[in-house]
């Protein structure tokens, strides 16, 4: 499989939704998507408010912001759906879809990261994520055009420059 195959089945990829069912990313078609593994219990679980600030500004404008729970790092993501689910609500007030809990590493690597993981960040990382709240900015397309570093704030200038550049294509 090539990269621009890789890219071009990131949204045909199957994937759980957080409550059960399909998460059907094939409905993102279109949309800019930023795809981020999130945790509950991680020193960048307060990225959740940036992530849904972003879900609320850009959302309108074909934009949404898609969380996958992983518990790879420290076990930082313990809770069962309905806790992930009430978590995020009741914390962070977060609207934006949330995926099953996954594994974006090793050997039980989900697909969806496998078609993720060969894009590198402006640092030139690619490969194994490193951490809780990496982030990938999914073209209208469905191609993969960013990878940001779990530090990489939301509301940063970098990840906003982007979603904008996306969004105005």
């Amino acid at each position: 499989m090539t990269s621009a195959d890789l890219n071009e089945s990131v949204l045909n990829t199957e994937i759980g939704a957080l409550k059960g069912g399909a998460a059907e990313l094939g409905q993102y078609a279109g949309k800019v998507v930023l795809i981020v593994n999130v945790a509950s219990q991680c020193g960048l679980t307060p990225q959740y408010a940036g992530l849904e600030k972003l879900q609320e500004r850009y959302a309108g404008q074909g934009f949404t912001v898609l969380g996958v729970p992983c518990n790879q790092f420290l076990g930082q993501e313990p809770g069962s759906a309905e806790e992930i689910a009430e978590f995020c609500s009741a914390t962070y007030g977060v609207t934006f879809p949330l995926t099953e809990k996954v594994e974006v590493n090793g050997e039980g690597r989900h697909p969806l990261y496998e078609r993720l993981v060969g894009v590198a960040d402006a640092e030139g990382h690619s490969g194994d994520i490193r951490w809780n709240f990496e982030k990938f900015l999914v073209g209208r397309d469905g191609a993969v055009v960013g990878r940001f570093s779990p530090r990489t704030e939301p509301e940063s200038d970098e990840v906003v420059g982007a979603i904008e550049a996306q969004l105005a294509r």
